[in-house]
C-alpha cells in the first residue's frame, strides 16, 4: 500500500498541510509514485544493529537530541560492508514521509516511511548492492525530501557479521539560510529538487545544511503561520512547523554550533515573505533582521564567507512580453547593506549578534571583507516560475548552475561532481529525430 505525503498547498498565501493518499499532477500529467514497498518484519532477519548515536553515522543538516530531523533535505551518511542496509524509524517520524536514498553515486531511489517500522533499503536482491568500486568503502546516503515532515532514527542495521564504517569529512561546507525558495517548495522532490540542494550536491565533495522553511520571514514576527523569523529561528535546531510546536512548544533546543564544523560559505536568500504586503514588514525591520542574521553568522563562524542573493518576485505580462514584478525586492537596500558590511564602518570594529540572548557586541578585531552580493536578475524567465509562484525544476537548476559558477570564480572552489546524479527525474529528451 502506498502512503503519499502531500506537501504544502498555498491558497491565497495560507499554507495548509496535510497527509493523504492522492494523485499528484505534475505539468498536468499524473506523476508516478509507485515507490517500492521497503517495510519489513525485522524479526525475520539476522542483523547487526547500531543505535542512533553510533559514531559511524554522520548526520547531515539539523537533527535534535532525539535524532529527529528538521528543516529541508536533512539526512544521514555512512559506509558499510556487506550488501544489506536497513533502518528502524522512531515513532516521531512523520508517517508516510518521502525519503530519497542511494548507494555511492548511483541514482536516487525513493520510499514512503512508516513511523515505528524497519525498512530494508539495500539488499542482495539489488544487483547494485554488489558494486564495490570506485567508491569504497561502500556508502549509503538518505535524505528527507519533504520540507514539512521529518524522520526519527532509532537504529541502523547491516547483515550479521558486517559493520558500519565512519566516512571522512568532505572538507568544505555550505550553509543555506532561506524560506520556501531554498526549501524546494513545489519542485518535484521538494528538498531534493531545490536550487540549494542542487548547488551543494553539484559542487561535489561538499557538506551542506539547508536551514530553510516555507513562509518564514527574516524579521522576527509571524509570517504565514510561522511564529518566528530566521533572525531568531536560525539559532535553534528545529524549524517553525506545527510538528516542532507539538514537540517543543516555546522551548526548542538551541543549535549547538560548537559541536559542528564551521561552514566555509553561507548562502542567504530570504525576504520574499517580508516583502509580501500580507506580512506588513517594513523596510527598516527587514534590513535590520537581515543585518543581524549576517552578524550572527559572523559571530558563530568568523571565517565564513557570506553570499546574499537578490530577491525575485515572479513575472507579469505586459503587452507582448513579460517583465519582473516591480519593485523587485529591496534591491538598493540589500546592496547598500552588503557595502556597509565591507566598509571600514564594520570591518574595523565588527558587530556580532546572538539570536538566543538577542544581544549585540563588538569584537574589536579588524576583519577582511566577507559579504558578497549575487544578483539573480536575468537567470530565470517567466516560464521558470510555476503556478505556485516558486521555481520549477528547470528554474531551480538554472539558479544552482549560475551560483556554482559564481562560487567557482569568486572563491576558486573546484567542481568535484563529475557524474553522479544530482537531480532526479530530469532526463527529458526527444527520441524522434525525423518529425
Amino acid at each position: 500500500m502506498l502512503s503519499l505525503s502531500i506537501p504544502g498547498l498555498v491558497v491565497f498565501g495560507i499554507a495548509a498541510l496535510w497527509q493523504a493518499s492522492a494523485t499528484i499532477l505534475q505539468n498536468g500529467q499524473v506523476k508516478p509514485t509507485n515507490y517500492v514497498e521497503t517495510r519489513i518484519d525485522q524479526s525475520e532477519y539476522s542483523f547487526r544493529t547500531y543505535s542512533a548515536n553510533a559514531t559511524e553515522i554522520s548526520y547531515q543538516g539539523r537533527w535534535d537530541s532525539k535524532y529527529v530531523s528538521w528543516w529541508s533535505a536533512p539526512g544521514i551518511k555512512f559506509g558499510y560492508t556487506g550488501r544489506t542496509v536497513a533502518i528502524t524509524f522512531g515513532n516521531l517520524t512523520t508517517d508516510g514521509v518521502l525519503v530519497g536514498y542511494r548507494i555511492g553515486g548511483l541514482d536516487w531511489a525513493f520510499a514512503n516511511i512508516t513511523a515505528g517500522s524497519t525498512h530494508l533499503l539495500v539488499s542482495p536482491a539489488d544487483p547494485n548492492s554488489g558494486l564495490t568500486a570506485p567508491i569504497n568503502p561502500w556508502t549509503f546516503e538518505l535524505r528527507v525530501t519533504n520540507w514539512a515532515f521529518g524522520i526519527q532514527i532509532d537504529s541502523v542495521h547491516v547483515a550479521a557479521g558486517e559493520k558500519l564504517v565512519k566516512l571522512p569529512d568532505l572538507g568544505r561546507r555550505i550553509e543555506f539560510i532561506g524560506d520556501s525558495l531554498a526549501a524546494g517548495m513545489y519542485t518535484s522532490y521538494e528538498g531534493l529538487s531545490s536550487w540549494a540542494y542542487g548547488l551543494a550536491a553539484g559542487l561535489g565533495n561538499t557538506e551542506y545544511s539547508v536551514t530553510a522553511y516555507p513562509g518564514i520571514c527574516a524579521a522576527d514576527q509571524d509570517c504565514w503561520g510561522n511564529p518566528r523569523g530566521q533572525v531568531h529561528q536560525w539559532f535553534y535546531t528545529s524549524d517553525t512547523s506545527s510538528r516542532a510546536a507539538a514537540l517543543y512548544g516555546d522551548n526548542p533546543e538551541p543549535w549547538d554550533f560548537s559541536a559542528q564544523p564551521a561552514a566555509d560559505l553561507v548562502v542567504i536568500n530570504i525576504g520574499t515573505n517580508d516583502r509580501n504586503e500580507h506580512n506588513n514588514v517594513s523596510t527598516t525591520a527587514y534590513i535590520d533582521a537581515l543585518t543581524k542574521i549576517i552578524e550572527g553568522v559572523h559571530g558563530k563562524w568568523p571565517k565564513a564567507q557570506v553570499i546574499v542573493m537578490s530577491l525575485w518576485l515572479g513575472f507579469y505580462q505586459s503587452g507582448n512580453s513579460y517583465f519582473p514584478r516591480a519593485p523587485s525586492g529591496w534591491v538598493n537596500e540589500i546592496s547598500q547593506m552588503v557595502q556597509w558590511f565591507n566598509s571600514g564602518d564594520y570591518l574595523l570594529d565588527p558587530v556580532i549578534y546572538d539570536g538566543i540572548t538577542k544581544k549585540t557586541s563588538r569584537t574589536g578585531t579588524k576583519v577582511d571583507p566577507f559579504v558578497h552580493y549575487f544578483n539573480t536578475t536575468g537567470i530565470m524567465q517567466h516560464n521558470d516560475i510555476g503556478p505556485g509562484y516558486h521555481p520549477t525544476d528547470v528554474g531551480a537548476i538554472k539558479v544552482a548552475s549560475h551560483l556554482q559558477q559564481f562560487i567557482k570564480m569568486t572563491f576558486q572552489w573546484d567542481l568535484y561532481a563529475t557524474g553522479p546524479e544530482v537531480y532526479h527525474d530530469t532526463l527529458y529528451w526527444n527520441n524522434e529525430p525525423n518529425y
